[in-house]
């Protein structure tokens, strides 16, 4: 990661430090038939990740998941999403949580053009996923894949 890219990324989150206690964040893992997960890529952040962000104040992390699905892909959350788990990011700050959400009941639009956030975004079998896949997200794909132990941490 380039020097200017992670300072940008520190510079961020004290941001969020100084004007909030703790972060809240949303991932979700938008799963289509058995094998096929969504993931994004960032401009600002190297890697794949599952598409997300962070809980607004005075919103609901429910809320956060459909808006920040709506923002970053085209697709739209359809059913019930349900709640995998809440990971705590310590690699971010000491105070940043995710609610990761899992939504297999969504509707797909028109593809989504490429931004100053989003550089691209795709479907991907699990079992060829892109290089440069996060961390954070093959642990979860592997929770919810493979049954492997659940992990506090992102």
């Amino acid at each position: 990661m380039s020097l200017l890219r992670r300072l940008t990324q520190r510079l961020w989150h004290m941001g969020f430090l100084l004007t909030r206690p703790m972060t809240l964040g949303v991932r979700v893992v938008a799963i289509k038939g058995e094998d096929e997960v969504f993931l994004i890529r960032h401009s600002y952040v190297p890697g794949w990740h599952l598409p997300g962000g962070g809980v607004d104040p005075g919103e609901t992390c429910l809320a956060a998941m459909a808006r920040e699905l709506a923002e970053e892909t085209p697709l739209r959350a359809a059913g019930p999403a349900h709640l995998h788990g809440l990971f705590f990011n310590r690699s971010a700050s000491r105070r940043d949580h995710v609610a990761v959400y899992i939504v297999r009941d969504f509707t797909i639009g028109p593809p989504r053009p490429a931004d100053h956030e989003i550089v691209e975004g795709g479907f991907f079998h699990r079992a060829a996923l892109p290089d440069g896949v996060s961390g954070g997200t093959r642990r979860r794909l592997a929770e919810i894949f493979e049954q492997s132990p659940i992990s506090p941490d992102w």
